[in-house]
């Protein structure tokens, strides 16, 4: 539930809601859904996290990265780190949770409403400290999908959960080809 009057802000896990609307076969069209959260209440900030590969030549998630930083969200990215598992997979470290955490926590005495967009368990003591503070929070991922994108304690940690594939028809696009697959699809290591 929200409220027109109530200062929010998002929190927008880039890969996690990649890997979610993909698993759901859409895309996300973020002026859509910065302009649907606009609608719901005072949007304050709307955040935005993704590790960026720095050593190559082009990124398919750089242009994504740059028209959401001219385009009112504040962009968090870091340096991803490269490497090559056991089986000889090519895998990108570059977990974004304590950035996310951080700002969240510096945000939280200036906003009623946290909108959380990750599945990630690991952010459920987040949510709970942000509950702490008097702040509400929804949580926007799949149940949906198969296996569900939503670690279960974080779904019920949460004040409300946002079915992800229940916003298709306000935030959505269908799947644009992709020539080459694009970094947030690659694996990404947590550790």
């Amino acid at each position: 539930m929200f409220y027109r009057d109530e200062r929010l802000a998002l929190f927008i896990d880039g890969s996690n809601l990649y890997a979610a609307a993909k698993a759901l076969g859409f895309d996300i069209d973020y002026k859509l859904l910065r302009s649907e959260f606009m609608r719901r209440g005072k949007l304050v900030r709307a955040f935005y996290y993704t590790a960026l590969i720095e050593n190559e030549e082009y990124s398919p998630i750089r242009p994504l990265v740059d028209w959401l930083d001219y385009n009112g969200f504040s962009m968090v990215t870091k340096a991803a780190k490269e490497f090559t598992d056991s089986m000889g997979r090519r895998k990108v470290k570059g977990n974004m949770d304590i950035e996310l955490a951080v700002d969240a926590m510096e945000m939280a005495p200036h906003i009623e409403h946290m909108v959380l967009f990750s599945g990630d368990g690991d952010f459920r003591p987040l949510v709970a400290g942000i509950q702490r503070h008097g702040v509400r929070v929804s949580v926007v991922s799949t149940i949906r999908s198969s296996p569900p994108m939503i670690a279960d304690e974080l779904r019920r940690q949460a004040d409300n959960f946002i079915e992800l594939e229940e916003l298709k028809d306000v935030i959505g696009r269908p799947p644009r080809p992709q020539p080459a697959q694009p970094r947030e699809d690659a694996e990404l290591s947590e550790d």
